[in-house]
């Protein structure tokens, strides 16, 4: 009797400590593609109303973005806009992943509010596009031990970036455009760069040049998945149809 409780007691053990590890398995971090000679040019923050600029200056080079969306940022994303440009951004072959629901600092909240964070933009963009991100970019690119389980629980990756245009941070046109041709000069094998949609600058002047020059250069202008070797999404299914629990 004595090593049949032993052995049960071990055997509970290792359970649990096995149960232990899986909650606390960390998502992995993209900082940078991998397949060589590939740009990802991403864009945070939106869907804002110069989505539609961005993806037809994307398409006329040939190139292709990726997005990550808040769920009510700028603008609640299920008003007819930004829902509207949601579509768009697919509709035109780009890539779509998750900033969180109101872009907070992941790193000052709770495991709970965490989740909320992700599940609320993750049904905003299942019910409006039918499709279930794989990606999460976290604000500011703050992410702790924490963040990373629960991205995992949630069967995400967490993606930064490896050059910043400086769109956000007080760069002017003239100033991003200077940053895109000091990396160019440096030729890396690949590059991860943030721009942002909201910025009417950033749309009509500062990612044409971009693009022009990146071209010029060799590079292939690729989604991130395609960069990286991931799959862009858990899941896919038709767009919905808009009901009322299409709101913020």
């Amino acid at each position: 009797m004595f090593f049949v409780g032993f052995f049960a007691i071990a055997l509970l053990a290792a359970v649990s400590f096995a149960s232990i590890q899986e909650r606390q398995k960390l998502a992995t971090v993209i900082t940078s593609c991998t397949t060589p000679n590939t740009v990802a040019l991403t864009f945070d923050d939106g869907p804002y109303i110069y989505l539609p600029t961005v993806v037809d200056h994307l398409n006329a080079a040939g190139a292709v973005g990726t997005f990550f969306f808040n769920g009510n940022n700028y603008d609640c994303i299920y008003d007819d806009g930004p829902a509207a440009n949601v579509l768009y951004a697919v509709n035109h072959g780009h890539q779509i992943e998750s900033h969180t629901w109101d872009h907070k600092d992941l790193t000052t909240l709770t495991s709970d509010q965490i989740h909320n964070e992700m599940w609320l933009i993750e049904q905003a963009l299942w019910k409006i596009a039918g499709l279930y991100p794989a990606h999460l970019r976290p604000p500011y690119g703050n992410y702790n031990n924490l963040v990373q389980q629960v991205a995992a629980e949630r069967n995400q990756t967490l993606v930064t970036w490896d050059f910043d245009s400086g769109d956000s941070t007080g760069s002017t046109p003239a100033q991003s455009e200077a940053a895109y041709d000091a990396v160019i000069a440096q030729h890396p094998n690949t590059l991860l760069a943030l721009n942002h949609e909201t910025y009417q600058t950033t749309a009509d002047q500062v990612l044409p040049y971009a693009l022009q020059k990146l071209q010029a250069a060799g590079y292939r202008l690729v989604s991130l998945a395609e960069c990286t070797g991931y799959q862009p999404y858990q899941r896919t299914q038709a767009p919905g149809v808009r009901d009322s629990t299409w709101t913020c």
